[in-house]
């Protein structure tokens, strides 16, 4: 699964988000670490999103722009 990521440069090395899953972010020094710091982020944001999920009833609904 691809995501698209913010990354800016900082005065202390990258910062990363996920515009598309809010709250997800991280950092690295580099930008390699950051990008590897958001995929685990990534990781963790979907584990906990489908945990809240456990027990719910999931529909999927489309929406025309």
């Amino acid at each position: 699964m691809k995501y698209k990521i913010a990354l800016k440069k900082t005065d202390e090395g990258y910062s990363v988000s996920t515009p598309g899953l809010p709250g997800c972010w991280s950092q690295g020094a580099t930008e390699q670490e950051a990008l590897q710091n958001i995929q685990d982020a990534i990781q963790e944001y979907l584990a906990a999103r489908d945990e809240l999920l456990k027990d719910a009833i999931v529909r999927e609904v489309e929406v025309s722009s």
